[in-house]
C-alpha cells in the first residue's frame, strides 16, 4: 500500500458520497451499471443506488428485467457514479446477488404509493405498444389496490453488487488525474494508484 492512504475503501467512499450529496444538483446516488448477458454483450444504464456498506452496493429493479436476465445468465456487475460538481468518479466491479426478501420489503415500503403502484404496472424492458396501455395497467393497478397496502410483487427486489475492485478517481489539470484502486482479496483489501 503506498504511504498515506487509507486500507479501507468504504470509509472513502462515505466521505465521497457526502460530499456529493451536498454539491450534486441531482440525484447524487445515480450510478451506470453495466452488465453483460451470457453471450458476453455488454449493456449499460442509470439506476440509483439505495443502500452500500461493506457488504456491498445495493440497487433494486424488476427481476423480470433486460438487467436481471443479464444479471441471471452472469452475476458480475459493474457501477460508475461520476460526480461532475466535484471532479470524481468512482468505478466497483464484483460478483452481484440477491438482496434479502427483508431488505427488498423494507425498501419497497418505503417508496411512495404511485412508485409501488408502477412496479406491479410495468413490464420493464418489454415492449410497449402506446403509452396508453402503460396508463390503463397503472389505472387497473391503483383500482386493485385501492384502500389497501400495496405489496412488494414476487418480481421485484433488490441485488447487490459485491465489490473485488473499487477505484476512485479525481480529475486533476492537465489530465494527471490521480487513480487509487483498492482490490479485494480473501477478505483483505489491498490499495494501490494506477497512471492516469
Amino acid at each position: 500500500m503506498a504511504r498515506g492512504m487509507s486500507d479501507d475503501p468504504f470509509t472513502l467512499f462515505d466521505s465521497w458520497y457526502a460530499e456529493a450529496k451536498e454539491s450534486e444538483p441531482n440525484d447524487p446516488n445515480a450510478v451506470a451499471l453495466a452488465t453483460a448477458n451470457a453471450e458476453g454483450r455488454p449493456s449499460v444504464r442509470m439506476v440509483l443506488l439505495k443502500g452500500h456498506g461493506p457488504d456491498g452496493f445495493v440497487i433494486y429493479t424488476n427481476r423480470e428485467s433486460r438487467k436481471a436476465g443479464d444479471l441471471g445468465a452472469n452475476p458480475h456487475g459493474a457501477l460508475l457514479f461520476h460526480w461532475k460538481s466535484l471532479r470524481r468518479q468512482v468505478r466497483i466491479e464484483g460478483p452481484v446477488t440477491h438482496a434479502t426478501d427483508a431488505e427488498s420489503d423494507a425498501y419497497f415500503a418505503s417508496r411512495g404509493r404511485d412508485s409501488r403502484i408502477g412496479a406491479w404496472a410495468s413490464e420493464q424492458s418489454r415492449p410497449l405498444d402506446s403509452r396508453e396501455t402503460f396508463e390503463r395497467r397503472v389505472a387497473e393497478m391503483t383500482a386493485k389496490f385501492e384502500g389497501q397496502d400495496v405489496p412488494r410483487p414476487p418480481h421485484w427486489g433488490g441485488y447487490r453488487i459485491v465489490p473485488t475492485q473499487i477505484e476512485f478517481w479525481q480529475d486533476r489539470a492537465h489530465r494527471l488525474h490521480e487513480r487509487r484502486l483498492f482490490t479485494r482479496r480473501d477478505g483483505d483489501w489491498s490499495e494501490g494508484l494506477l497512471f492516469p
